[in-house]
């Protein structure tokens, strides 16, 4: 006897098909949470720095606080600028030995050595610098201060912590910063015509002359200035993730630590946009 009927298969989901949909479910709802941690924290770095901004332009001014903090930024960063141009400028002097003898070029050598310091390693290297050590005690000065409720205290005595605090430590680090590139190039230039003299005999005068043979104040002034603003990326970030710690000593770290990473990492994309805005406005 036949059935004229078929008989019904059910559908048999591959065994893993569930999991994966689920893990691909996680993975869009974690891209998600990080696009959204990612502006938020952007819009609250841009809120900061508007009430930074509208405390610093309202008197009483901070006279006091923001020469102590001159003096913490630059004195202070002044031995680690010295020690990092000095090892620039001795290292591009062996590396452009070194290529320009392989071309019979060794008469370019002064100009070589004063454009890549002045125009290229010095103000980035000085921003990486200085984000690594004031960056650091930033954040984590005013991370301190947060956890111990300092801060409050201060707002609650009518003083305006972004002003005292904030402002003055993000304009110490935009004046010092310029002055600072300034060290670092010409510990570089120095050490750089040392290293070469010890190996072939160079008067300090005709490498200077070489160096900046046809050289203008276009040449190097906007690469010296662009670091004022490495130094407002550096205050801004630092003190942001300072004044906004919360988790106790755990918290402390976590903001030193982030201060360093996110102003290095802001401090090179500045450095990539304002090198091709320079090269666009002083030809």
């Amino acid at each position: 006897m036949s059935n004229s009927g078929s008989i019904a298969v059910p559908a048999i989901n591959p065994p893993h098909s569930g999991r994966r949909t689920e893990l691909l479910s996680t993975a869009a709802n974690s891209a998600a949470g990080l696009v959204e941690g990612f502006f938020e924290w952007f819009g609250n770095l841009g809120i900061f720095f508007w009430q930074v901004l509208r405390a610093a332009v309202t008197p009483p001014y901070e006279w006091r606080e923001l020469i102590r903090q001159l003096d913490e930024v630059g004195s202070k960063s002044f031995p680690v600028v010295v020690m990092a141009g000095s090892a620039i400028g001795v290292i591009i002097s062996l590396e452009a030995r070194y290529s320009l003898s392989r071309f019979g070029a060794k008469s370019m050598f002064p100009a070589t050595l004063v454009y890549s310091v002045i125009q290229v390693m010095g103000p980035i290297i000085t921003g990486l610098v200085v984000s690594g050590r004031v960056g650091a005690g930033i954040g984590a000065e005013l991370a301190s201060m947060k956890v111990t409720e300092q801060i409050d205290a201060i707002e609650a005595s009518a003083i305006n912590p972004y002003r005292l605090l904030a402002a003055t430590r993000i304009l110490a680090c935009i004046l010092m910063l310029p002055l600072l590139t300034l060290v670092s190039d010409a510990c570089g230039l120095l050490m750089g015509w040392f290293a070469q003299t010890l190996v072939e005999p160079l008067s300090f005068h005709q490498f200077i002359q070489d160096g900046f043979k046809g050289a203008t104040f276009n040449t190097f002034l906007p690469q010296t200035f662009k670091t004022a603003v490495y130094g407002l990326i550096i205050g801004l970030i630092a003190s942001f993730q300072g004044m906004r710690t919360r988790g106790g000593a755990e918290g402390v770290g976590r903001a030193a630590t982030n201060s360093v990473v996110l102003a290095s990492l802001f401090v090179i994309l500045a450095d990539v946009v304002l090198v091709k805005f320079i090269l666009v406005v002083f030809p």
